[in-house]
């Protein structure tokens, strides 16, 4: 591998990564750099921002789903063709689960294993001289994930600004760019993150607000010196770990409503020679009758519900459907397949009820984290026994699972029971949980 990179990483969440990361990837783009960006842990949301900025297919790397062989084969494809590679981190840059060494979870992990040096975001208002100590912290944290230096973020005034690059300079520390607090451009969220990019209807231009941020506020040359080659990464066979297509012609639901679908999973469905045909139940499409196995992703049901209600083709077709092949449903595909959902308002919506699950988005909580799945009897994720790893996120809550079986029995990061989840009849299956790899 000939590229070289660096991760954007931070202390904590809101720092200003994603900004920062999507500036970078922007203003390289634009500059003609062959760049690409994968998303360190569990997110459907930021690598279609990176895809868009980069015209390259986002990735996630993921140190605790994912086992070493796949992610080293995941990080050589991300390599190939690329001359500078822009890894974004989660939450803090250490931020993981008690698990074995470098199978946390954190975007340190992944700089570590693939050799990248760290960029550091500081959300520094509020503070001053304080953000070298900070820094400082960071660079002797841990010997494999060296500092290449830090931008600073939320700056305050031209003084704020000499404050801290006076302190940085006695600790030590590189300066890489520093960004005044009116110059920062929101991207407008929502519960699970950021509005998805495809519903973002001035994308492009937002991402040429950034790259202009990048050119005028951050240190591109500087930066990309900083980056390093990639670690020769071993050769690995990733059959054994990825998740096998479900059929040869699967039907996937793609639209505002069920977007969350990881790359790296429908690369290999199509490298095992599977192929997708997506369709809209948002424009009350059915899935393609030639088709032997259908795909429910996650994604945004409850904002959607009385529109799928009255989706009365793809209600039919989905049914009809389910008579004879395979369905499976993820979180807002799961919730799809229930008999009813509840929107944020109170109202409750017919859904497609070939399960017995009621859900509310009216009585929200959140639920995240790592998970663990064995299954309970074969399934679109693998035989009965199987071991597939994942995570959850959602707000809504289960009303009734009903009389359904369920489809597995998940623990947490920490192998802490956490029950039977899921539901499956007949040749339906479904549960909030997000598969990544097989463990």
């Amino acid at each position: 591998m000939s590229a070289r990179g660096f991760l954007v990483g931070a202390p904590r969440s809101g720092s200003g990564k994603t900004t920062v990361t999507l500036a970078l990837l922007s203003a390289y783009a634009r500059r003609g750099v062959k760049v690409r960006a994968v998303k360190t842990g569990p997110d459907y949301i930021d690598p279609a921002f990176h895809a868009a900025a980069t015209g390259r297919d986002g990735l996630n790397l993921d140190s605790w789903a994912m086992p070493p062989a796949l992610l080293d084969a995941l990080a050589a494809e991300a390599a190939e063709g690329t001359e500078l590679l822009v890894a974004e981190g989660a939450m803090g840059l250490f931020d993981g689960v008690p698990a074995a060494p470098r199978r946390t979870g954190a975007g340190a992990d992944v700089a570590a294993r693939l050799g990248l040096p760290a960029v550091l975001v500081l959300d520094v208002s509020g503070q001053s001289q304080t953000a070298a100590a900070v820094a400082r912290g960071f660079a002797l944290f841990d010997p494999e994930v060296p500092l290449a230096g830090v931008v600073l973020n939320k700056l305050a005034s031209a003084r704020h600004e000499t404050l801290i690059r006076d302190a940085m300079a006695a600790a030590g520390i590189a300066v890489l760019g520093a960004i005044p607090r009116e110059a920062g451009l929101i991207l407008p969220e929502r519960h699970l993150g950021l509005v998805q990019a495809e519903e973002t209807g001035d994308l492009e231009a937002r991402l040429a607000a950034l790259a202009d941020l990048a050119e005028r506020h951050l240190d591109l040359a500087a930066i990309e010196a900083a980056a390093r080659p990639l670690k020769p990464l071993p050769a690995a066979d990733t059959q054994a770990h990825a998740l096998p297509p479900p059929g040869r012609r699967i039907a996937l639901a793609r639209d505002a409503a069920f977007s969350f679908v990881y790359g790296h999973v429908l690369a290999h469905w199509r490298r095992s020679g599977a192929e997708i045909v997506p369709f809209s139940p948002l424009a009350d499409e059915a899935p393609d009758e030639s088709c032997d196995a259908l795909w429910l992703p996650g994604g945004y049901p409850e904002l959607h519900a009385a529109r799928l209600a009255a989706a009365a083709r793809f209600r039919d077709g989905v049914r009809g459907f389910a008579q004879t092949r395979p369905v499976h449903g993820e979180c807002g595909g799961y919730m799809a397949l229930g008999r009813m959902l509840t929107d944020a308002d109170g109202v409750a919506h017919q859904m497609l009820g070939l399960l017995d699950l009621e859900t509310s988005f009216a009585q929200r909580r959140m639920n995240l984290g790592y998970r663990e799945a064995r299954l309970l009897a074969p399934a679109p994720l693998g035989p009965e026994g199987t071991t597939v790893r994942g995570h959850e996120f959602h707000y809504a809550t289960t009303l009734t699972r009903g009389d359904d079986a369920p489809l597995a029995r998940l623990s947490d990061a920490q192998g802490r029971d956490l029950g039977p989840a899921g539901s499956r009849r007949g040749h339906v299956t479904g549960s909030f949980f997000h598969a990544i790899a097989r463990a």
